[in-house]
């Protein structure tokens, strides 16, 4: 049962400092100081739309070391490594004692357009075979309204829950959870927070937040009702996150 804020990692920028970087570390850790009373968790994403970050496992290994009591769960794209790499990443974050990791295919980046060819799920289940799975969570994407038939390989791999993408109703999350959940897997619906500086993400996403613009606490209070759980991103606006997470 957990209510998790998700944060993107500073953007780098070109001929960046290791000053600069520390700099950009220390607003990152005081957002989150900001809102660590007001949440069970923190979510950290890994070069969203493949744009140029810091590193979400050493963005988690600083948050963990100063909230040590929070959740600290990271994403990590497989598009861009190979399966070394993977495992060396996942010990790490075990190492660093983070509280799970959501295996996604990652956009692609400008630096980097290849792609590994790895599938999410397929990595998931080597992970698993390989034991690490008794060390730690590992978590899949699911689109908000799935179809079950074609993700039976994501079931296929077992890991401990999916995270959605975005969600828009009750509607959405009451039926992935009536499907999953009875098969012990843990379910954590993302929703967009309605606010003016989100819209552009809005529209990217092609999400209609109408039906939960007016109340958007209390549509994540029944969100968490369902699920147990609940992911809560606004990437522009901070504020009405912090107002938003005081109300529920």
């Amino acid at each position: 049962m957990a209510i998790i804020y998700e944060i993107n990692p500073p953007k780098i920028p070109d001929n960046v400092t290791p000053e600069e970087i520390n700099s950009l570390l220390s607003k990152l850790l005081e957002k989150v100081s900001d809102i660590s009373t007001l949440c069970d968790g923190i979510h950290v994403t890994d070069s969203v739309l493949g744009t140029r970050r810091i590193s979400a496992l050493v963005a988690g290994k600083l948050l963990k070391e100063n909230h040590p009591n929070l959740q600290i769960t990271i994403s990590m794209r497989v598009r861009d490594k190979d399966m070394n790499l993977i495992k060396k990443i996942v010990q790490e974050s075990i190492d660093l004692k983070l509280d799970g990791i959501l295996v996604l295919k990652g956009d692609p980046s400008k630096e980097n357009p290849g792609d590994s060819g790895l599938i999410p799920s397929l990595v998931v289940k080597q992970l698993m075979e390989l034991g690490f799975g008794k060390k730690t969570d590992f978590f899949l994407s699911l689109p908000s309204n799935p179809n079950f038939e074609k993700i039976q390989k994501k079931i296929a791999a077992a890991p401990r829950g999916f995270m959605t993408q975005v969600i828009h109703s009750v509607e959405q999350v009451q039926r992935i959870s009536d499907k999953l959940r009875p098969n012990g897997f843990r379910i954590i619906p993302c929703i967009l927070l309605p606010t003016e500086k989100n819209e552009n993400s809005a529209k990217f996403l092609e999400l209609d937040w109408s039906g939960y613009k007016e109340n958007p606490a209390n549509f994540i209070k029944q969100v968490h009702s369902i699920s147990g759980d609940v992911l809560i991103t606004s990437p522009n606006d901070f504020a009405f996150a912090k107002e938003t997470l005081k109300k529920i």
